[in-house]
């Protein structure tokens, strides 16, 4: 798992798209959007309870600290590189994530939807 900063407007408005990734497929099992903030992460973590995960790999952000259980959490960016390269390919193919251009997103909601709807297709060939 692991969380990308973006922003809407202005760097003030902050938004975070936080996913999980399969480390050995590297398909994303799940992501939402939000605030770098708890319970944000709680609602990923909730999406991912259908998988029945019992190990997850995170860089050391406190949320993941704080809410999964010791046993089961391994921070280390080892473990993180394909979903780091993820991060990489959204900011090479969106324009709105890399810097402010004429691309760039001024409603959250339109943030949201641009790169949701790049995800789905991406990741799972979805079109809409």
């Amino acid at each position: 798992m692991d969380e990308m900063w973006s922003y809407v407007g202005s760097k003030s408005n902050q938004r975070w798209l936080w996913h999980a990734i399969d480390p050995a497929s590297g398909e994303v099992l799940a992501y939402v959007f939000g605030k770098r903030r708890d319970e944000v992460f709680l609602e990923l973590k909730g999406l991912l309870e259908p998988f029945g995960i019992t190990r997850f790999y995170t860089d050391g952000w406190g949320a993941y600290k704080r809410h999964l259980d010791p046993e089961q959490h391994v921070v280390g960016k080892q473990n993180t590189q394909k979903i780091e390269r993820k991060h990489l390919t959204l900011r090479t193919r969106i324009k709105r994530l890399a810097r402010k251009t004429i691309c760039f997103s001024k409603l959250n909601r339109m943030h949201d939807i641009v790169i949701g709807l790049f995800v789905n297709r991406y990741e799972f060939g979805i079109s809409i």
